[in-house]
């Protein structure tokens, strides 16, 4: 298949949207670069895990909250402008032309002539060492035991596009995508709040990072052809899109029945799963929908992401509920 490099599309960020040296435009220029739509993806697991913890300890430690949301918000920042840079690197994001933004195909802001490849590098740099700061002040508040948290998370942010591991070229990117964005942040902040809600909480981010790695899943299948293309072999370019929908519909039944485990052991009310069975039928016909034109697509990419939302704000309400 030929692939030829397309004008921006509607909506897309170009220079003349976003180019201009003044203040407000500059600030504006370099925050959207960072994907901020994306960014609950990463905050959310913060606040279940938060939720977890507090519930475990009896009392909210503000501070360790704050800088953990802020900590993990700037490494996903980072993780999203680095992966913009890879992925034009790699050669998958220039020749995307089934890409649906501000969905897939990256932020466009280095094929559209926004930013160039050395400024979102910088700019990558720039919002890792910020992460890192802020994981400094964790570290100084709760111990070096911080660190090993930290150094995950950053390690897996990196390997999931960066050569040579590359995880997301190999079919590991869920699996990243599901430590990173649902069993490191939430063990994470349960054990800022309280050391011995950890292991317990290890449960609870089941239904976060399958949320999380069918947002990934699903956000996959538009990109695929130009992925293949450029030799970027994602999970949806292994399994072909019949078994990537069979894996997306499984991954929000695991996510039901890890909320059932917890009902079951008590942590939540029976009431807890009436949203999460709810999702799971919006989940079946977003799945159904990976194999559908570019607007039914669409559709199915936007109630993924509402899965994951209302999925872990309907999660943190149940956990903050006295028992």
């Amino acid at each position: 298949m030929t692939f030829e490099l397309e004008k921006p599309a509607p909506g897309e960020p170009t220079p003349a949207t976003l180019g201009g040296d003044d203040p407000v435009t500059v600030i504006r220029r370099y925050v959207q670069a960072t994907r901020p739509m994306f960014l609950t993806a990463s905050i959310l697991p913060v606040l279940v895990g938060t939720s977890w913890g507090y519930r475990a300890a009896d009392e909210l430690d503000l501070s360790a909250l704050v800088l953990a949301v802020a900590a993990t918000a700037c490494v996903h920042a980072s993780v999203n402008v680095l992966n913009d840079v890879f992925d034009d690197l790699g050669g998958s994001d220039p020749i995307n032309t089934g890409r649906i933004f501000p969905y897939t195909g990256g932020s466009r802001f280095i094929q559209n002539g926004v930013l160039s490849i050395r400024a979102m590098s910088i700019w990558g740099v720039v919002l890792l060492l910020l992460g890192v700061l802020f994981g400094a002040g964790l570290m100084l508040e709760k111990g070096v035991a911080v660190l090993g948290f930290g150094l995950v998370g950053v390690v897996l942010g990196i390997a999931y596009s960066a050569p040579p591991l590359q995880l997301s070229a190999r079919g590991l990117g869920e699996a990243a995508v599901g430590m990173g964005f649902g069993v490191l942040p939430v063990a994470g902040a349960a054990w800022l709040q309280s050391p011995d809600a950890a292991l317990s909480a290890l449960l609870l981010s089941v239904p976060v990072a399958c949320w999380a790695m069918a947002i990934l899943l699903i956000n996959e299948v538009p990109d695929q052809e130009a992925d293949a293309a450029a030799g970027k072999r994602t999970l949806v370019v292994r399994l072909g899109l019949a078994k990537a929908a069979a894996l997306y519909i499984l991954l929000q039944l695991l996510a039901l029945i890890a909320i059932a485990a917890a009902v079951g052991l008590n942590w939540v009310p029976l009431a807890a799963l009436v949203a999460p069975s709810v999702l799971l039928m919006a989940a079946i016909y977003a799945g159904l929908g990976l194999g559908a034109g570019q607007r039914r697509l669409k559709r199915s990419i936007e109630l993924t992401l509402m899965i994951h939302a209302l999925g872990g704000i309907w999660l943190v309400g149940w956990l903050l509920l006295p028992v």
